[in-house]
């Protein structure tokens, strides 16, 4: 029996997107990580670079072959397919296609979505600066990419605020 081969999303360790790509490939499975160009944020350079459209995420075109998965699954790096109880939900073909066609274009491509990208109370990691590597919680938008996380140490809160830039929400696994 032959099973239909689909688009799946699969989760990855945080900043693992291209170690994971670069397995899978190698095991001859279809996989796609749409990539956009940024503007470095480092303070000593100005150059663009390419970045994950999706941190932390990439597709795979796999079946649902039990060997088929466990061979995506058992990459260095991979976390977990997408999906719920009854097993991973794929991902529309022409939402693929369309990503490929977006990435490919040259053209800026902007992320996030219609409301605020952090709700309160969301796990969160600082991740560049003086504070980096803190875990805390998002508490508000403070204004121009500016928040305020809340971070606990011994019964006791601090709130401190940072660029938003600077913070990276923690999946649920991780917090």
């Amino acid at each position: 029996m032959i099973l239909e081969k689909n688009w799946y999303a699969l989760l990855t360790r945080s900043r693992f997107e291209n170690v994971v790509t670069d397995i899978v490939e190698k095991k001859s499975i279809e996989i796609f990580l749409p990539k956009i160009k940024v503007k470095s944020k480092r303070r000593d350079r100005h150059k663009m670079i390419n970045v994950p459209l999706f941190p932390g995420y990439i597709f795979v075109k796999i079946s649902l072959d039990p060997r088929e998965q466990l061979q995506v699954l058992k990459t260095v790096g991979a976390v977990r397919l997408l999906g719920g109880p009854q097993g991973p939900v794929p991902v529309p073909e022409t939402h693929i296609e369309s990503l490929k066609i977006i990435t490919g274009s040259g053209m800026d491509v902007f992320t996030g979505n219609t409301g605020p990208a952090l709700k309160q109370g969301e796990p969160v990691m600082v991740i560049n600066g003086p504070m980096a590597g803190a875990r805390g919680e998002f508490m508000k938008y403070k204004g121009t990419g500016r928040v305020i996380i809340r971070i606990e140490a011994l019964g006791q809160y601090a709130a401190v605020e940072i660029d938003e830039d600077d913070l990276e929400k923690v999946p649920p696994i991780l917090s």
